[in-house]
């Protein structure tokens, strides 16, 4: 339990950076093609950071090809959650372009930590669940 709070904290600090990465990269773009064609290509260039820092930082196992090329994979949801959000938001709520990309990311981060844990660290849901269904080594309570 304290190694997952432990990488629950850490993909948050990378979850900040990568985010930080993703919209100054979004806002150099922004300028110079239209607005969904920028959040594209930025959300790409940093899911490359967002692999290396969550493969040594996050869960601190080391990168693969395999790794790296499943990883986009874990990212088609978040993106998926992302674009819809940003269009209804912009579409439906008449929010700033420059904003709706930040709003759309927070509701994804749920789901691209629990894939991404899953990519990253085969057998990390399996472990989990058996250490939740073995007995407890701590003796009863007498009371």
């Amino acid at each position: 339990m304290k190694e997952q709070l432990g990488q629950i904290v850490r993909f948050g600090l990378v979850g900040a950076v990568n985010t930080g990465t993703f919209f100054g990269i979004y806002l150099l773009l922004h300028p110079w093609m239209p607005y969904f064609a920028a959040y594209t290509l930025a959300f790409l260039l940093s899911m490359v950071g967002s692999f290396f820092m969550n493969t040594y930082f996050t869960y601190r196992t080391r990168p693969t090809w395999k790794k790296f090329l499943l990883f986009p994979l874990t990212n088609v949801t978040n993106y998926v959650i992302q674009s819809v959000g940003l269009y209804a938001l912009v579409t439906w709520a008449g929010m700033d372009t420059r904003i709706a990309p930040l709003v759309a990311a927070v509701v994804a981060i749920p789901f691209t930590f629990l894939l991404s844990r899953k990519i990253l660290v085969p057998g990390a849901a399996r472990a989990a669940e058996a250490q939740a269904e073995q007995p407890s080594t701590r003796p009863a309570s007498t009371v």
